[in-house]
């Protein structure tokens, strides 16, 4: 004689493992097959199903044996599309944009890397004095304390600044000009 789906839901319910293996060895195929209705994707039937099923020891406590096994389990597996729908949208609303960030992002620190490459190299064809001051005055000390590290006046470190300007704004424009 054959147990019945709904005999063995309820053993299963009270902890009888070889109940829940035989339970689910008969309803498996039929749960995915309703999953992937569901879903209408494979990977994510599969992956519907799975869920469902290390979900299912721990609902099986709700199940009365008021309706067959296979009606009340179809209603956690809807229940469970539904949840990971909600869930999906959820993330999907959370991300939305986020895509757009994260390429403007990329986009402005290529930007910034492009310019320092640029500024390193612009850097390499000035004169000592002229290098040196921007270097430190980049690495933010104050025309004081640049002058004081350099051993001239905050005026010389001003003039230099203001000529290192001049020549990296010629050497840009003879770039683009090329």
């Amino acid at each position: 004689m054959t147990t019945s789906d709904e005999a063995l839901a309820t053993a299963a319910a009270n902890g009888d493992g070889r109940a829940f293996a035989l339970l689910l060895d008969r309803q498996y195929d039929r749960l995915f097959a309703l999953c992937f209705r569901l879903t209408g994707n494979r990977a994510e039937a599969e992956d519907l199903t799975q869920d469902i099923c290390a979900a299912l020891p721990a609902k099986l406590a709700s199940y009365k044996g008021q309706s067959r096994v296979t009606t009340w389990l179809y209603r956690v597996a809807v229940n469970a599309a539904h949840d990971r729908r909600r869930r999906q949208a959820s993330a999907a609303r959370a991300a939305d944009g986020w895509g757009d960030w994260e390429l403007n992002r990329q986009a402005a620190n290529a930007e910034a890397a492009d310019r320092l490459d640029w500024l390193t190299r612009a850097m390499s064809r000035l004169t000592d004095d002229l290098r040196d001051t921007l270097a430190l005055v980049f690495d933010d000390l104050t025309h004081a304390e640049a002058a004081e590290v350099l051993g001239v006046s905050e005026g010389t470190i001003s003039w230099r600044i203001s000529e290192a300007k001049k020549r990296l704004r010629a050497l840009r424009e003879t770039e683009e000009a090329q």
